[in-house]
């Protein structure tokens, strides 16, 4: 039986350290494999499925996204955190204040950004 309970303070710092791992890599345009990350970190988190850190992860995208932070493409931001998961990777961020001060350059700019608004039809009123 898998583990119900709530998940560990321990536990949120090696998810989002391994959240990170990833995307650095995904920064840079190096390839990574998520199943293998998460194959390597199961055996280290207190009796967790794999759904429950797909999950996590898509946690830490949340975060990550309301941080104004790049966040992982692959794993679709879900908004049912818990505060413990902000304060992880607040924690990480802290302890690697490199990941903040790069450059802008560094960041991908496909997929970041909104695609540019296309106005089609009469220009819209002035008039409440």
């Amino acid at each position: 039986m898998m583990s119900s309970q709530a998940w560990t303070d321990a536990e949120n710092d090696l998810i989002v350290a391994d959240y990170f791992a990833m995307l650095a890599d995904d920064v840079a345009g190096r390839p990574y494999n998520k199943a293998e990350h998460r194959r390597q970190l199961l055996p280290r988190l207190n009796d967790r499925s794999d759904g429950s850190v797909e999950y996590k992860h898509q946690y830490v995208s949340a975060v990550l996204k309301g941080l104004g932070e790049a966040w992982i493409m692959g794993y679709k931001p879900s908004f049912n955190f818990q505060t413990s998961l902000i304060v992880a990777v607040l924690r990480w961020l802290a302890l690697n204040p490199d990941w903040t001060q790069r450059t802008l350059s560094s960041r991908p700019l496909e997929g970041i950004a909104e695609a540019a608004q296309l106005w089609v039809g009469p220009a819209p009123a002035l008039t409440n």
